[in-house]
This record gives structure tokens, sequence and C-alpha cells, in this order.
């Protein structure tokens, strides 16, 4: 349930869009849980956030922990409410059964792929907060397409300069 976000007038699927999803190959468990896909209408801002506008294009809704995460199929752009999400899916992340028997992450290049797979994974929004958001995973798996993108982000944007400190004498360090 959507309750932090009172000011936002979120609607449901209709049935074109079920249609559209389901010949598209998603399940409908994926359109369902573990919070049913919504309705809003809309534009991307130039921040990338997303700005209500009834007589707007149709954009499907997601939950997330602190955010809601919009995802207009004809266009394939994203947005956010508050741009604290950088994943869709963030919550796969932390959750043990993801990494178990040997199994990893697994990032997908478009909501689309991720709804097929069950949103068994994550599609990264903004690869400026995959290092912080997926450093501590154990292991991923992504796509060929994907690579370049996750070893360009996936390092702390900055290190502390070293010193290294000259032996003195007399001294045991």
């Amino acid at each position: 349930m959507i309750v932090p976000f009172p000011e936002l007038s979120l609607g449901w699927l209709m049935p074109r869009h079920l249609d559209w999803l389901t010949a598209s190959g998603v399940p409908m468990t994926a359109i369902n849980k573990p919070d049913p896909v919504r309705l809003a209408h809309g534009h991307k801002a130039a921040d990338g956030r997303f700005d209500p506008d009834p007589g707007g294009p149709d954009w499907f809704v997601f939950t997330e922990r602190d955010d809601l995460v919009f995802w207009r199929p004809r266009t394939g752009e994203l947005a956010t409410w508050d741009g604290r999400a950088f994943a869709l899916g963030e919550k796969a992340i932390d959750q043990a059964s993801t990494y178990c028997f040997g199994f990893a992450l697994k990032i997908f290049e478009s909501p689309l792929d991720w709804l097929r797979a069950g949103r068994d994974g994550v599609v990264i929004l903004n690869w400026w907060g995959a290092y912080d958001g997926l450093q501590h995973c154990p292991s991923v798996e992504l796509p060929k397409s994907l690579e370049q993108h996750y070893e360009q982000h996936m390092q702390p944007r900055r290190m502390p300069q070293v010193f290294i400190r000259p032996k003195r004498r007399g001294t045991a360090a």
C-alpha cells in the first residue's frame, strides 16, 4: 500500500495495460506481487523526478522502500518521485535467498525484462548510485550489454589520498 505519498493519486492498470504486459511475457504474479503495478499520468521533469499531470501519458508505477519508480513503456523512460531509489527491486539486494545455492543478484536492462523474470533481481535506474547500493553483494549476474556500465560505475567515486609515513629511527613503527 502506498501511504507515504498521499499527494499523488495513483490508478489501477486498465485491461489494455494488462493485455500488453501479459502478451509481452509478463506473468500475472509479477504484475501483482509484491505490490501491484499502478498507473499514473504525467511527465519526467528535468531533474529525473516524476511530475504528475492528469492529461499526461501513462506511466507504470512501482513501490520501492522510500520512493516510487515510474516507467513509461512506450519510450523506456524512468523517473522517481523523491530521487531516493537507485534501482527497481532494491529489496532483492538484501535478501539472503537472492544469493543462496550459488545464485547471484540479477541485473536487468529494462523493467520489461525484470517483470518477465518475475521481478527476480534489479534494474539500475541511476548508475551513479550503483556502487553504494551493490558494493556488499556477494555476486551479480548481468547481460553483456550492461557490462561496460557496471565496470565504469562499480568503483568508489573517490578514494582517500594515501601518505606513507617514513620509519623513524629508534621507533617500532
